[in-house]
């Protein structure tokens, strides 16, 4: 019966065991229960660093202690250690933290801080040993999440045992108050092992030099890659404000696969890859990072102060467990002719506004002049110029109704004196290839009119029809304009006239042009795109057309007055050629009309009283066509471009600029639906716009809202790509194909399939539980029988026996890297700049797994080169 009993007592001893093994945070973490923050009271949130999310999960909330920064610049660094000795995985990051006050922020992992005050001034180093990047926030970013199945490792013989955050705040003027500051980041853990390790591999220019006035200046970085296969599923960038756009990309085979392109001056998180990349041994890494030298006197350098320059692009990447690399970088050119067959994308700059740049980088103290190299306009900006540049975003009212609407080819966009959008549709007609013959003759004159209402008035706010008007009067509606008294002007390309209609009119006010006879002069018009009237004048301007090249000028009854405009000739286009006059939009303010000069991808605007050409406003971003223009009071010009050419890469979008500068301020695309020929566009004085897609058959409204930043991340598809990620990484997983669903389902199937492992557990564990306790009320009775028959003598036997196994038993159960430094030991490096040192600022770490050509042995043997396709 001692033998019974001993095994239950080390049945026992193994499950209290085994419990453990589960590592439930209510034991593990029992050495840390009296563990508190020591907080400000004006700080909130938990008091307590560690949160048990389960029996296997648990929190971490990394903050800094109720801190004041006394200058801007400053770098506050504070460290917390590792709760648990044993491996965990970091599987997600919420940052705690708002623009207001905080610049940006990143996480480290170490062994060894630089000091172990409550926090202290980043200068003083982040890590004595080496340090990873784990997290990186920048001013309202969205978070970063981890697809299913990947984890950072910490803990345990090889991972980090502490976190340090650094916090750059920028500007302390937020801290005229002297409020404390704990901001942070709240990590999500768990002991459950990943099979799938995060890692980060940092690609970083050392020796770029920019001269001043320069316009470009590339750094390029590229390496070879000779480890395991590497999946890359998020890419960050980072330079300070001479930086364009950066860009990095996988070549093999000459091929080149973009992993990430973005502005340096945008919010630098962490964006998910769009497309699934994989390295592979052999395979090269390039990056590229342009800079513009304009603004600067002297020669800046690579260095981490605001005065100087850096080119870092991250790459957030898993591997397999069992070869998986934490952390590698790529610090050198290995072959600078390859760059001659970089996408012509990595050139380009993304425009960004004035106010967003100081907004990313949060330097105050320097003035910051920011041009578009794409703008043909090198006019200066004046002060006052200085109110458009406000903090709003243009995004779609998603919640608008109208775009469900039941159109034809919607042509035309107009806004009453009511402010009501009237929309010209072309109900059941279609514009095709057998609309015209070679002279422009309409076709198709035996369908009849249009027997529709083509012109319908809808209310703003709900997209109800409020009125409709132009049944069995047009063939093919196109361009629509609204005089201050109401009426409408409106354009028809099979007709070749311009129609005056009243409101409640059935009969057309006035029409220009001979019905179905396209011609070029005083009295005729061919296929006119659009018309516009001057609200003091009372003139009629008309765009004159598909096959005229003009804009011609008539008296408010009728008469012709002049025209300008002529077909371009060969080579670039110069002022007053046109190829396709599409649109039109007066600018009173300023006495000029612009026109929307379509094949020619530009806008130009010209006196309206003389025709004069006044300036060219054309961006790279428009790509070759730009449909439509459309100007409100205050200097804000709008505008649609054309889907892109086969090999063109300027995606389709709407416009919002400067018209003083012809800066471009904002681009927005839709969320519902998509951009397929944005045809019109128009714009009331609150910045709510209207768009209408004559292919789409759609009109979209968008608004402008209140400092978006984050969200016009969102609105890019951001959060949809990281869930659709995290799909086909659980699908690899699982070997199952990747699922389409919604992301609301997808969350709820995650919400469960997150529970599932501790409902197993539960169930498992009182399974186990019952029989044990009916052991134990069976032993207990028999000891106490046999005391009673034994005597005293049982007892010492039993404890003699439990006592050498419990010996057993407890004998096996007991038992930031100098940036300066860095740059230092590269030959052609100047110093200059790094007397104070920062980690963005200094993004660099040591490491020892250095993706360059050195001759560093991989503690596993290399893998032979794989061969697999684009």
């Amino acid at each position: 019966m001692a033998g019974l009993i001993n095994n239950l007592l080390i049945l026992l001893l193994v499950f209290q065991n085994t419990c453990l093994g589960f590592k439930n945070p209510l034991s593990v973490f029992k050495r840390y229960k009296d563990t508190t923050r020591s907080l400000s009271s004006e700080c909130l949130g938990n008091n307590r660093a560690v949160i048990s999310l389960g029996l296997t999960d648990f929190a971490l909330d990394i903050r800094m202690p109720g801190v004041t920064p006394k200058q801007s610049d400053t770098y506050l660094c504070m460290s917390l250690r590792l709760p648990v000795d044993e491996e965990a995985y970091v599987v997600d990051f919420r940052p705690q933290a708002s623009m207001d006050t905080v610049h940006h922020m990143l996480l480290f992992g170490c062994n060894v801080p630089s000091s172990t005050e409550n926090y202290w001034d980043c200068d003083e180093g982040i890590c004595t040993d080496k340090s990873n990047i784990l997290y990186a926030w920048a001013r309202n970013a969205p978070p970063t999440r981890l697809p299913k199945g990947v984890g950072f490792k910490v803990g345990g013989e090889t991972g980090s045992k502490y976190f340090v955050l650094q916090v750059h705040y920028g500007d302390v003027s937020a801290f005229r108050d002297k409020h404390k500051d704990c901001s942070g980041v709240t990590l999500h853990l768990t002991h459950q092992r990943q099979p799938l390790i995060a890692g980060m591999y940092l690609m970083m220019s050392v020796n770029t030099v920019i001269p001043p006035g320069e316009k470009v200046v590339d750094a390029d970085i590229a390496c070879h890659y000779q480890k395991y296969p590497m999946h890359l599923f998020a890419y960050r960038v980072h330079t300070h404000r001479l930086g364009k756009v950066v860009s990095g990309y996988r070549v093999r085979n000459g091929q080149w696969t973009l992993i990430g392109r973005q502005s340096p001056q945008l919010p630098q998180a962490f964006y998910p890859v769009e497309h699934p990349v994989d390295i592979s041994f052999g395979d090269t890494l390039a990056a590229r990072c342009v800079f513009t030298g304009e603004g600067r006197t002297t020669e800046t350098h690579i260095g981490g102060t605001a005065s100087d320059e850096m080119c870092n692009f991250y790459i957030m990447y898993y591997m397999e467990a069992k070869h998986a690399v934490s952390y590698m970088t790529c610090t050198q050119n290995i072959n600078p002719d390859m760059f001659r067959n970089i996408p012509q994308e990595a050139n380009i700059p993304i425009p960004v506004k004035s106010d967003m740049i100081m907004m990313t980088h949060g330097h105050h103290h320097e003035e910051t002049k920011k041009t578009d190299d794409s703008s043909s306009l090198k006019q200066p900006k004046r002060e006052e110029e200085e109110v458009l540049d406000q903090d709003f975003h243009i995004e779609e009212a998603v919640d608008w109704p109208g775009v469900n609407l039941k159109l034809g080819q919607v042509s035309g966009l107009a806004l009453d004196p009511k402010n009501n959008l009237v929309i010209f549709h072309r109900g059941d007609h279609v514009w095709d290839r057998n609309s015209f013959d070679s002279s422009f003759v309409y076709q198709q004159r035996g369908l009849g009119p249009i027997e529709q209402n083509t012109i319908l008035v809808i209310d703003p706010s709900n997209a109800e029809v409020l009125d409709s008007t132009g049944k069995n009067l047009f063939y093919l509606p196109h361009g629509l304009s609204i005089d201050k008294d109401g009426n409408y002007w409106v354009t028809d390309v099979a007709l070749h006239q311009v129609f005056k209609l009243g409101v409640h009119d059935k009969e057309p006010l006035l029409i220009l042009g001979r019905s179905l006879q396209p011609g070029s002069d005083k009295n005729h018009f061919c296929q006119p795109t659009d018309v516009a009237v001057d609200p003091v004048t009372g003139n009629i301007y008309v765009s004159d057309g598909y096959c005229n090249s003009r804009i011609v000028v008539f008296s408010p009854n009728g008469m012709f007055i002049m025209q300008w405009g002529e077909e371009t000739s060969v080579g670039k286009a110069k002022p007053g050629q046109f190829r396709i006059p599409h649109s039109l939009t007066l600018v009173p303010e300023f006495g000029q009309l612009c026109v929307a000069d379509r094949e020619n991808g530009r806008i130009q605007c010209f006196r309206s009283e003389t025709g004069e050409f006044t300036r060219e406003i054309k961006h790279k971003l428009f790509g070759r066509e730009l449909f439509a223009v459309s100007y409100i009071p205050g200097g804000l010009l709008f505008a649609v471009n054309g889907m892109p050419y086969p090999g063109d890469i300027e995606p389709v979008q709407g416009f919002m600029m400067n018209f003083s500068t012809g800066e471009i301020m904002d681009t927005f695309i839709p969320v519902r639906k998509n951009f397929e020929m944005p045809h019109d566009v128009v714009a009331s004085e609150d910045k709510t716009v209207y768009v209408g897609d004559v292919h789409a058959k759609t009109v979209w409204k968008f608004t402008s809202t209140e400092k978006m930043e984050h969200r016009s991340v969102k609105k890019a598809g951001i959060e949809v790509q990281e869930i659709k990620a995290e799909t086909v990484i659980e699908a690899k997983l699982k070997n199952k194909p990747v699922s389409t669903e919604s992301p609301k389902k997808w969350e709820k199937h995650h919400m469960v399939e997150q529970a599932s492992p501790g409902i197993s557990f539960v169930l498992i564990t009182t399974l186990l539980i019952i029989p044990i306790v009916v052991l134990l009320a069976i032993a207990v009775f028999i000891r106490w029988r046999k005391t009673r028959v034994y005597g005293a003598d049982a007892d010492h036997k039993l404890e003699s026996s439990s006592g050498r196994i419990l010996g057993r038993l407890q004998g096996k159960g007991s038992g930031g890297l100098n940036l300066g430094n860095f740059f230092a030991s590269h030959k052609s490096y100047s110093r200059k700049g790094f007397d104070r040192l920062s980690t963005e600022g200094s993004d660099q770490e040591k490491d020892e797994d250095d993706g360059t050509d050195s001759e560093e042995e991989y503690s596993a043997p290399p893998p032979p080169p794989v061969s697999s396709s684009s």
